[in-house]
């Protein structure tokens, strides 16, 4: 067992942890972070990426040769995972910046999925991030979510977490939510229920990120870098060759209580109808017949989004590349103007 897999066996299964599990994201952000010898191991990218401050801060490049990538050296089943990032600024149409949790290398014909995928733009139009869901190989159905960012994510760092548990999947950015996706009888086979690693990644989208890929990266502009700090995985971790958790029988206990308050599930609600941009179950084009999970005023789908799922005029420019940056309360107060 690696350092990783002991720590993460002993913190989680500690009265320790059942006190935080009780707490915010921000009480479990606040944990110790990993360095990258503790948790993770080099995917690609050779001199892509590279290690500054003792390991615990990662810079992952994309130029013409390559991108970069990095992973955890152990699968999980349901945690509590974090990173703070800092995106590549400029031009950056083309370019994928990826969050995120798989196991696609092990189960490749059923793998599940979770992801944050930041997508560039052209220069004075802001990124975007895509919030998606896979389980058991669903990939023919696609659960994307897209939100405009309410600040510019190449200025200073920002949070980005995914707690998943028996129950529920819920991504959060600065450690408000912006999606929760619950397990339940129409959910059952498309919840990921088996190990999965931590992924981060750099690459070239140019085929589909931007514009519906008529956005190419430019490589006049490379390399572009993402920053990735204060890296948290609080998770149980599996064995790699039965794939079963030490934390698997009383997993409900430890991250199950950990759920959106009244006051989080309004601000989420909040952002959702100020900032998301996009939503597969508008999408009528592609799903005539939504899929079975979900539910929506029919009166505001028509109202808001189009045939494509995209919400009528979200094209809309930001200038806060010249202000100055906003403390982290006002820029959460920012999501909600």
């Amino acid at each position: 067992m690696t350092s990783v897999s002991f720590f993460s066996f002993f913190f989680v299964c500690s009265p320790l942890f059942l006190f935080f599990s009780n707490a915010s994201p921000a009480a479990l952000r606040s944990l110790p972070s990993l360095s990258f010898e503790e948790g993770y191991t080099q995917l690609f990218g050779d001199s892509n990426l590279v290690l500054l401050r003792e390991g615990k801060r990662v810079h992952i490049s994309l130029n013409e040769q390559t991108g970069a990538g990095f992973a955890s050296q152990d699968l999980y089943l349901h945690g509590f995972f974090s990173a703070s990032i800092k995106l590549p600024s400029d031009y950056a149409a083309g370019v994928v910046v990826a969050f995120y949790m798989s196991n696609g290398d092990v189960f490749t014909k059923n793998h599940d999925e979770l992801d944050f995928e930041f997508l560039g733009n052209i220069r004075g139009r802001e990124w975007r991030v895509q919030t998606n869901v896979y389980a058991n190989g669903s990939t023919a159905v696609g659960r994307e979510e897209r939100y405009d960012l309410w600040f510019d994510p190449t200025e200073d760092f920002h949070h980005y977490s995914i707690l998943w548990n028996h129950q529920r999947i819920i991504f959060y950015i600065d450690d408000i939510p912006i999606r929760e996706v619950t397990r339940n009888e129409v959910m059952e086979a498309y919840f990921p229920s088996k190990p999965m690693s931590l992924y981060s990644t750099i690459w070239d989208g140019s085929s589909w990120a931007t514009s519906g890929g008529r956005r190419k990266v430019n490589y006049k502009y490379a390399p572009y870098t993402a920053e990735f700090k204060d890296l948290v995985i609080h998770g149980c971790a599996a064995n790699p060759m039965d794939h079963t958790s030490a934390c698997e029988r009383s997993d409900a206990a430890i991250y199950g209580s950990l759920t959106l308050s009244s006051v989080q599930r309004a601000q989420m609600n909040r952002l959702r109808k100020k900032h998301m941009s996009y939503c597969y179950c508008y999408h009528r084009n592609r799903y005539p017949t939504p899929p079975p999970e979900c539910t929506m005023n029919q009166v505001e789908n028509r109202q808001l989004f189009g045939w494509d799922g995209v919400r009528f005029g979200n094209h809309r420019r930001r200038g806060r590349r010249g202000q100055d940056n906003r403390s982290s309360m006002s820029q959460h107060d920012a999501a909600f103007e």
